[in-house]
């Protein structure tokens, strides 16, 4: 991948790599959506030494290192109205493998006030376009919670196929949760 910072568009929608300067307007969606997002927010077990959870500042100053080693991409999601972009969450091509794997994982979170629009499902799939022809990935795949319907409609409308569960596969909400495996893989390739 080239050293310029990918942009990713799909009409009014804009993914990019989130930058120092969005951290009011991060903390702000974050905060006004707390309640929203925490029956499926990614939480730490309890594990000595561990330390607290990274500023918005370490978050960014390490998610650059990863898109400039190309094991992880963080996009905030943009939306544009032709005068201003309005923030409404983000989302995240992560765990990137190359070699004979070429694979990773699509996670994302959008403000409520913007849920149930499309704009989620446009942005994976607009991910997904740009790590099978840009980044030639082979196998992507959505992890999330049976319960979270809204999630599974969005990997599935974006073309991804169930795979399977995974018991007790990430710590959420302050426990290990199941997870529901969606994947999509890049036949060009």
């Amino acid at each position: 991948m080239s050293k310029k910072s990918p942009i990713i568009k799909d009409g009014e929608l804009t993914l990019r790599l989130l930058r120092f300067r969005d951290r009011d307007i991060w903390n702000q969606v974050r905060r006004v959506n707390q309640e929203w997002l925490n029956p499926w927010e990614a939480t730490r077990p309890e594990v000595e030494n561990q330390g607290a959870l990274p500023t918005y500042f370490e978050m960014i100053h390490f998610q650059n290192q990863e898109a400039k080693a190309g094991r992880s991409y963080s996009f905030g999601l943009w939306l544009s109205d032709g005068v201003e972009n309005r923030f409404i969450g983000q989302i995240t091509l992560g765990g990137i493998v190359m070699g004979a794997y070429r694979g990773g994982y699509i996670g994302y979170w959008v403000d409520q006030r913007f849920a149930n629009r499309g704009y989620t499902t446009r942005a994976v799939r607009a991910l997904t376009d740009y790590a099978f022809s840009e980044l030639n990935l082979h196998r992507i795949e959505i992890n999330l919670r049976p319960e979270n319907e809204a999630s599974r409609k969005v990997a599935e409308k974006a073309g991804y196929i169930y795979e399977g569960l995974r018991p007790r596969y990430l710590h959420i909400n302050g426990d290990w949760r199941d997870h529901s495996t969606f994947v999509k893989e890049n036949i060009k390739i």
